[in-house]
């Protein structure tokens, strides 16, 4: 999608988006069904959903998803949506055959009817709000259903959402085709398939799959559902975002971090975008949804999947419908094909690509049968991603609560201690350094351990608690330990500041900077400035400095290389330099 909440310039234009916003806000939302809305806020008993003979140990759900997931019900659903022809949000309600109306209708049917296969513990509802949309529309609705948890004890939901409105050329044009294959029924389709799959199952933490509206427009259906939540106090653990899932071949254009050229294919790969990077719940959840692909699923799935964490929340100047519930507070994900079919700047001259188009259909008909016979989406690939989504959320909704910790750090040795859910037998204890990913992931007996590390890094140490089945919680918080190589904790007093190395580096698109405060600095402003080999200025980059770690995220773009310099900027004043690698 094209619109996004991060791009804002300072001055009048940001005054007015955020004017526009206020006057753009969802009014009266409302779910639809009673019993839905109680099991959301966990007002329910649980007996009533329970299954005679409940699947629900980790093991077996791992092995029965990568069994269940069907290439051929996702495809079969994809050539549904687009068979609506245009699904724009402010498109025809009261046709049967045509617009948002009927395809939110046909969702509906089709939640319906997984729960009738599985004793109607899958509910359907609508989440309704009022919002004007390009003057045409004005009631919006949201499709949800919901899969009660069988433990009503932290009353958490576990949430994954792809959105189904479409558009082509004109945002708000309602009479040309817009099929919106990739850009999102590819997404609709694998969050369709989940409820479908899923829904014989049983976790602990109830579970909701919901097909947005307004995305579009503005991100408008995710807003409607955050502030729902935050109106009815339902607590929501964790958000997985799947916008553009399903295709492979990269465009003419693509939005940085792009693909390498035209005509490529990747059909691997997949990216995870979420906010933040130390202390960051949501590249936590990104870490976790890795580690639970790679240690439950991956040993029951044919073909490997590449799960690669972004360093931004989103591709350059886009967005999508996981960032309103993390600027709520919740932890929230993007998953996302590796190669998209263009930057959906459909306005340049010469744009040919199919995001955003007419052209964004189901394929071609290379022998002219009236037939489509060659397909843009890899419904194969597009079932390991849904694989991928389907472990995250049942480990999710199944593992224990997320623990806290302390860190210590003596020479080489870095101790760790629980200090929060220490009830637990093991614990999962993560470091990492220079990149976004985890480097070491150890099993703790206990409530606390001690581990060597090489000397003279920063490291970022969180920890997760395991339960009996083996499961994970989401990880903690992070706790920065830095070793100094030395037998016992220096003496010398600590720099006031410490400008650390960027990560990850060398990078792709973007990387974080990070400056460690240990005692602050008298200032007025600070600025991370970022210049080329010969010292030219590419950037300055505004920090507010505060204890602790400060981080500024640099986006240099795609396609291109070479060494930068980072220099902290306190009143004008050089505080440190470093020297980054960007290799494309």
């Amino acid at each position: 999608m094209q619109f996004s909440h991060q791009i804002l310039k300072p001055g009048f234009f940001s005054a007015l988006f955020l004017a526009a916003a206020g006057l753009l806000a969802q009014t009266n939302i409302i779910c639809s069904s009673g019993e839905v809305e109680a099991i959301l806020r966990g007002n329910y008993n649980p007996v009533k959903y329970r299954q005679q003979v409940p699947l629900d140990q980790p093991a077996q759900i791992a092995r029965h998803l990568a069994e269940r997931v069907s290439p051929d019900t996702l495809k079969k659903n994809i050539l549904r949506l687009a068979a609506f022809e245009n699904r724009n949000t402010a498109s025809d309600t009261q046709s049967a055959n045509k617009g948002i109306g009927a395809a939110r209708r046909w969702i509906y049917g089709e939640f319906a009817r997984y729960g009738a296969l599985n004793g109607k513990r899958l509910i359907p509802a609508y989440l309704q709000f009022d919002l004007n949309v390009c003057n045409l529309m004005n009631s919006h609705r949201n499709v949800l259903a919901v899969l009660p948890g069988t433990d009503t004890t932290d009353k958490s939901i576990v949430l994954v959402e792809g959105h189904f409105d479409s558009r082509c050329e004109g945002n708000c044009d309602t009479g040309c085709l817009a099929a919106g294959v990739e850009d999102n029924a590819s997404g609709t389709a694998l969050v369709m398939e989940l409820a479908r799959v899923m829904s014989g199952m049983s976790f602990r933490r109830t579970l909701v799959f919901m097909a947005t509206t307004g995305e579009e427009q503005g991100l408008y259906g995710a807003q409607a559902f955050v502030t729902y939540a935050q109106q009815k106090g339902i607590k929501i653990r964790s958000v997985l975002n799947n916008d553009v899932t399903g295709g492979v071949i990269c465009g003419k254009t693509a939005s940085a971090p792009g693909c390498p050229g035209e005509n490529t294919i990747d059909s691997n790969r997949v990216r995870l975008f979420s906010a933040g990077n130390i202390n960051s719940p949501s590249k936590q959840l990104a870490r976790f949804t890795k580690l639970e692909y790679k240690e439950m699923l991956q040993p029951h799935m044919k073909v490997f999947s590449d799960i690669q964490i972004m360093s931004p929340e989103d591709r350059t100047g886009r967005g999508g419908d996981h960032i309103p519930f993390r600027q709520s507070g919740f932890p929230a994900i993007r998953l996302t094909s590796a190669h998209e079919h263009g930057d959906a700047n459909v306005s340049a001259a010469g744009y040919s690509d199919r995001q955003h188009s007419t052209r964004d259909i189901a394929g071609a008909d290379r022998n002219k049968d009236g037939q489509t016979d060659s397909f843009y989406v890899d419904f194969n690939y597009l079932a390991r991603n849904t694989c991928i989504n389907a472990c995250a959320a049942a480990m999710s909704a199944t593992g224990p609560a997320r623990p806290d910790l302390s860190v210590q750090v003596s020479g080489k040795t870095v101790f760790v201690t629980i200090t929060q859910e220490t009830k637990h037998k093991q614990y999962r204890v993560a470091i990492r350094s220079a990149s976004q990913d985890w480097d070491s992931v150890y099993t703790m007996n206990g409530s606390s351990g001690s581990f060597e590390m090489p000397d003279g890094r920063s490291y970022y140490i969180s920890a997760a608690s395991v339960d009996s089945n083996g499961v994970e919680s989401i990880f903690s918080r992070e706790v920065t330990g830095i070793t100094s190589g030395l037998v016992e904790l220096t003496t010398q007093e600590e720099p006031a500041w410490v400008l650390e190395q960027n990560h990850p580096n060398p990078f792709d698109e973007a990387t974080w900077i990070v400056v460690r405060v240990n005692r602050m600095p008298v200032h007025q402003q600070a600025v991370m400035r970022i210049s080329d080999a010969s010292g030219r200025v590419l950037r300055d980059l505004p920090l507010k400095l505060s204890m602790g770690s400060n981080e500024v995220l640099y986006e240099h773009g795609a396609g291109q290389s070479g060494v930068l310099h980072y220099t902290l900027l306190l009143d004008g004043r050089p505080g440190g330099s470093r020297t980054m690698v960007f290799a494309n």
